[in-house]
């Protein structure tokens, strides 16, 4: 068997080609009518010399044309870069260098920072815009078969920041994909009958894996929505009759707050799945006692596919937890030295299993680094595990912010506030905020004889990192506090007074 992740779309296409397989708002693709523009993508890419091996940068939204340019360059056995769409061109630039991208298809809306990046890289830029999209694949001679790949080729490249350094990208392979979305359907019990909300983005590897790519084995129906509003979603939720929901905890605690809720008719759920961050369980109470319909909760990095953990609907739930280990992943927790600790006790979490990727695109080093020669990937994040095998996080990454479901590295971002001609020092945190989880906050120290404003400073930052990257808060000091080494001692800073 080809196990190229495309055949995920192209069996279902072949038994119910009828059925739709991705609605947004009025318009609605079945499933033989998106493979065959699979098809047309395949052959678009062919014209711009993309062969199998090579990178295929997505920069698009939640919308039809994400999965038809996502398996049309797998139908290629390209790799596939997915790309945040608040992306800035610096940020982009860098994507598109280190994976050597051949092509980047952005949404129209989105162009200029694309143009920006793609004038100082090699790669071709392609626009969507979906009144052109069929003149751009009209005259295409479609490419019908899908290419053979090996199950341990790279199908995917996830970048995903550490708390030092640029973005790396995680090289996620066609069975590392493969063997997430097997285990995802047994566990959702998925079938043609689901519709699946798909409010979360489908760049990320929780709305691409869980949802996408699932649905699409499944042979169910995905529902879009592109920029995520409570109101709208409970509308879907009614409209498309909703089987299964996917979201983060914001998007959770955002439905409960909706004025007027209790109008819409949402019956027809039968399963809510929250990952991302923890899920407070006041939100979850509350939200299974409204809408009658439970809530499991996942774990898993974009080095794991990403599921690796999750509560189970015919298992006892424990709230605060992230659940049991998934049908084939070991986990474990281990000390500094590398011993596997005791129950109760805090350790590193490791994951072991078919789902943890090949290793860090071109970083050898990062590879060594984060997988040991027994398979072994050490995530950074501190749980502990009952004595009937749940696990907890306790603490995220040393360094790590969740805004509202959005991993946000401080490195990336005390970068470019370095690159302000005024500031010495700085220093990015994250402070407790009631429905995002974290809030951004940078505090900085100027140069002798120099100065700038809150916002002057807010506003460099937010030229050259995402929007939801920018500090919202900002505190101005003398200087920041330091350890024997010289290390901000980030700890030291007394954040009380913020938020």
């Amino acid at each position: 068997m080809n196990p190229n992740l495309a055949n995920l779309l192209g069996d279902t296409a072949a038994s119910h080609p009828d059925k739709i397989a991705i609605r947004l708002d009025q318009a609605a693709v079945p499933y033989g009518a998106l493979d065959g523009a699979t098809k047309e993508v395949a052959g678009l890419l062919a014209g711009h010399g993309v062969e199998k091996g090579d990178r295929v940068g997505i920069m698009l939204p939640n919308v039809p044309h994400f999965p038809m340019v996502y398996h049309g360059a797998l139908r290629l056995g390209a790799i596939v870069v997915p790309m945040n769409v608040l992306l800035t061109a610096r940020e982009i630039k860098h994507y598109l260098a280190d994976s050597g991208a051949k092509v980047l298809f952005v949404w129209s809306d989105f162009a200029p920072e694309a143009e920006a990046a793609c004038a100082e890289v090699d790669t071709e830029l392609v626009k969507v815009d979906p009144a052109e999209f069929g003149d751009l694949v009209g005259g295409i001679t479609p490419a019908p078969e899908v290419v053979d790949v090996d199950g341990d080729d790279t199908a995917i490249l996830l970048y995903t920041s550490g708390t030092t350094g640029q973005p790396k990208g995680a090289e996620l392979t066609h069975d590392n994909v493969r063997s997430n979305v097997e285990v995802i359907q047994n566990m959702f019990d998925a079938g043609p009958d689901d519709v699946y909300f798909g409010g979360l983005p489908l760049f990320h590897v929780f709305g691409q894996t869980c949802c996408m790519n699932t649905g699409f084995a499944s042979g169910s129906e995905i529902t879009l929505l592109p920029r995520f509003d409570p109101a709208k979603a409970l509308e879907i939720i009614e409209r498309d009759k909703v089987t299964v929901f996917m979201g983060v905890p914001t998007m959770y605690a955002a439905i409960l707050q909706t004025p007027d809720r209790d109008k819409y008719d949402t019956s027809s759920l039968r399963l809510c799945v929250s990952g991302g961050a923890s899920l407070p369980g006041e939100i979850l109470r509350a939200f299974e006692k409204e809408f009658d319909s439970p809530i499991l909760e996942g774990y898993g990095l974009s080095e794991t596919s990403p599921v690796a953990s999750f509560g189970r609907a015919d298992m006892e739930r424990k709230a605060g937890t992230i659940g049991t280990p998934v049908e084939g992943v070991e986990m474990r927790l281990v000390d500094e030295e590398g011993n596997v600790v005791g129950v109760g006790d805090v350790g590193e979490v490791q994951i072991k299993g078919p789902n943890v990727m090949k290793g860090y695109w071109n970083l050898p080093d990062a590879t060594a680094a984060a997988i040991d020669d027994d398979g072994w990937f050490s995530t950074g994040d501190m749980g502990t595990v009952d004595e009937d095998g749940y696990y907890k996080i306790v603490d995220r990454k040393k360094e790590m912010i969740i805004r509202g479901g959005y991993n946000v590295y401080p490195r990336e971002v005390e970068e470019v506030l370095y690159e302000h001609p005024a500031i010495a020092e700085a220093a990015v945190i994250g402070i407790p905020h009631d429905e995002l989880g974290e809030e951004i906050c940078a505090v900085v120290a100027f140069k002798a004889g120099q100065s700038a404003t809150d916002e002057e400073v807010q506003a460099f930052a937010k030229e050259g990192v995402a929007a939801y990257k920018y500090p919202r808060h900002i505190v101005i000091i003398d200087e920041l506090p330091k350890g024997p080494t010289g290390k901000i001692m980030k700890r030291e800073i007394d954040l009380s007074g913020v938020g």
